[in-house]
């Protein structure tokens, strides 16, 4: 038998398979694993000593899911397709052998594990509320390829499966008994064992209830009325999210519908054809390459120095409590952390700790936390005006007002309170770390920490590295935001970093639209199906028309104060023009929008200021602006040395400001287009709209020399 599973076999005739693959963290599903457990079936069958087969795990968790080193090297459709099909076989094989088969589960089961779990008869886990279970691969634009569209809804009911695989999200135990994922919970790993021992001493004849002569899905099958109704829905409620831009949405849903017409074998073959068309896809490939090799690339620290020793933040200042720094106190304090949160008066920096309270509150309320945990949470937080409390602080970030003076003033105040060895850090968005790190005494510890608001949501933190930013400095500032569960990624100083840069790119470019005459409507829907999580004019509402205009007035003044020339956007008069009749944005209840109880609209003064053209251009021409203009910036930012890394580029785009995940990140959009294709394209469109789309020399070069960006 291989040592990816051991087996032992009680005096009660129950055997404990544990899975343990050598030389991995974690189990995944591969060839190694699958052949284990085809022998562990076998044997079970065989040996009529054996009574019944717990399958457990030897790790901290059940299994992780499928091998995607594997899934990689898939070239064509037949690949997944046999390798979906042989996996099927052999967990069909252990539920059909005629004794009890029970999945002791005691970390978290995604994917492909849970698929393995699915094929037992019962299902007893850890009563854990941070243990998870579910079905992710259509985050990395698969289906579940091992049974999972076709076990998964005769088991829980198909409105429920299909809500489970389409959103990919995680399930706790607690819901996963409610809803009939899982038979039993227990308090503790030894419990867990002995229960599903006990499992298998009471069902020595268990069998699936699919395969029970009798069965009907819970809730009917796809023939049913009920369900009739949820097929005339399911489809038009799925493009409305997605837009038709994630394929493995469509084929979750026809290999759900389709294996609730079919007898289980015949559903099976039919679930890996799906599977093969989703593992084929670009968008699935591009995901892979950005949320699976690059981010896991980035989380153990490709982009961090490597001969600095690792460290941890006890202690640590935030100064202004208002939404950013109030948001960094309470995911701080949740990592354990010690936190000192302070602001001009007592009052504003207790509004900074209630809003923690707020949180917690209502995670107690759902279940998600106890009233315990809120309290130690919240007295990790202290509010005060005193800099004195600083003394002893590891890290300190400011979160004050973007204005120099402001932040030149809380520099000079802190650093006369911490120690020699501390970091100071700043959450601008947009000024240079270089020029405000001039207010330090100490610029070899001073460095850019840019959150994104909400911050307990948001997971990505942006690490600006100034001129005289320390490696020892970066790094610790990188451990911190792993610390506190972010995604960190590095880049070099420049006005507006990276984020911010192209960020702004997106709505500007929705704006310019605007003025040229498109449709405000057809501006916003672009947006939203080209993939962005929000269309621009929305979006601009939100961040607020007067912080844009403060932005490119601060950066007018910079300019003229290095003797540079200032080319002001074409979107930027009408930024002003709203700001001067008051339409400031969402925090006014006016903007681009009008804001109210009811929700919002556009305003229908739009069309009097910026009065729509006759003709109207296509959408795709829209969409093509929108993702070319932002695509084409990211490279610029590559060019010029502000991205450190392909990988950090296309992780901050889609964790950053949502650049459609889809394309795998602003960078990965022009290697899976090609850069010949997108320069071309690009071309054209500078032709047409203006210099801002003339392909970035590092993307005309990789076309030259027919290679990827990301080599």
């Amino acid at each position: 038998m291989s040592n990816a599973i051991t087996m032992d076999v009680g005096s009660d005739g129950i055997a404990v398979a544990t899975m343990d693959l050598p030389g991995r963290p974690m189990n995944v599903v591969g060839d190694e694993l699958m052949t284990a457990l085809a022998h562990v079936v076998e044997r079970v069958e065989s040996d009529d000593a054996i009574k019944g087969l717990v399958l457990t795990s030897g790790k901290a968790d059940f299994c992780a899911g499928g091998d995607i080193d594997r899934m990689s090297k898939w070239q064509e459709p037949r690949e997944p397709f046999e390798a979906s099909m042989a996996m099927k076989a052999v967990l069909r094989k252990m539920e059909t052998i005629g004794k009890p088969v029970v999945a002791a589960i005691g970390g978290h089961a995604l994917g492909g594990g849970l698929e393995i779990a699915l094929a037992c008869h019962a299902r007893i886990v850890l009563d854990d509320r941070k243990l998870k279970l579910g079905q992710p691969e259509v985050k990395l634009g698969l289906l579940p390829g091992g049974g999972g569209t076709v076990r998964l809804p005769r088991l829980v009911g198909i409105q429920a499966a299909l809500q489970i695989m389409g959103e990919g999200d995680d399930i706790a135990p607690a819901k996963a008994l409610s809803m009939g994922l899982v038979t039993e919970l227990a308090k503790n790993r030894d419990e867990l064992l002995a229960k599903a021992k006990a499992w298998c001493l009471a069902h020595p004849k268990a069998r699936q209830p699919w395969d029970e002569p009798k069965f009907r899905f819970p809730g009917g099958d796809s023939r049913s009325p009920a369900v009739a109704q949820l097929w005339s829905i399911a489809p038009s409620v799925a493009a409305a999210k997605s837009y038709g831009n994630y394929p493995a949405v469509t084929h979750i849903m026809s290999s759900v519908f389709e294996g609730g017409l079919l007898g289980f074998d015949a559903a099976s073959a039919v679930e890996s054809r799906y599977f093969a068309a989703c593992a084929m896809t670009q968008e699935s490939r591009n995901m892979i390459g950005t949320l699976w090799y690059q981010l896991n690339a980035i989380k153990k620290g490709a982009s961090r120095p490597a001969k600095v020793a690792k460290s941890q933040v006890r202690k640590l200042g935030v100064l202004g409590a208002g939404m950013m720094g109030a948001g960094i106190a309470y995911v701080s304090a949740k990592a354990g952390i010690d936190v000192v949160l302070l602001d001009t008066t007592l009052e504003l920096a207790e509004k900074g700790k209630a809003h923690s309270q707020q949180l917690l509150d209502k995670a107690v309320k759902k279940g998600r936390t106890t009233a315990e945990q809120r309290d130690a949470l919240l007295a990790r937080i202290r509010p005060t005006t005193s800099y004195e409390d600083l003394a002893g602080c590891d890290l300190v970030i400011e979160a004050v007002f973007e204005d120099r003076a402001v932040k030149a003033d809380v520099t000079r105040k802190a650093e006369a309170v911490i120690g020699a060895g501390a970091v100071f850090a700043s959450n601008t968005s947009t000024l240079p770390i270089t020029g405000l790190a001039k207010a330090s005494a100490r610029p070899t510890h001073f460095v850019g920490l840019h959150f994104f608001s909400p911050v307990d949501k948001m997971p990505l933190v942006e690490i600006i590295v100034g001129e005289k930013t320390s490696d020892e400095t970066l790094a610790r500032g990188f451990d911190y935001v792993l610390q506190i569960g972010k995604t960190p990624i590095v880049v070099n100083d420049s006005r507006g970093f990276y984020t911010s840069r192209v960020f702004a790119t997106y709505v500007m470019e929705g704006i310019t639209m605007l003025k040229e005459g498109v449709h405000p409507r057809h501006v916003e829907q672009a947006g939203l199906q080209a993939g962005m999580p929000m269309p621009p004019l929305a979006l601009q509402d939100e961040v607020s028309l007067s912080l844009s205009l403060h932005v490119m007035e601060q950066t007018k003044k910079d300019l003229a104060a290095e003797d540079k020339v200032y080319h002001p956007h074409p979107a930027e008069e009408v930024i002003r023009q709203l700001c001067e009749i008051g339409r400031i944005g969402k925090k006014a209840g006016r903007g681009f929008y009008d804001y109210g109880d009811d929700g919002k609209r556009l305003w229908p003064g739009l069309a009097e200021m910026y009065p729509p053209a006759d003709e109207q251009p296509p959408q795709k021409e829209l969409i093509d602006r929108l993702m070319f203009v932002q695509a084409n910036e990211a490279a610029r930012c590559l060019q010029e040395g502000v991205l450190r890394s392909v990988a950090d580029g296309n992780i901050g785009s889609i964790f950053g400001w949502g650049f459609a995940p889809f394309h795998g990140g602003a960078l990965q959009f022009i290697d899976a287009m090609g850069p010949k294709a997108f320069v071309e394209r690009a071309r054209e469109l500078a032709a047409l709209y203006g210099t801002r789309f003339e392909p970035a020399a590092i993307v005309v070069k990789a076309a030259e020399e027919g290679r990827r960006l990301a080599g």
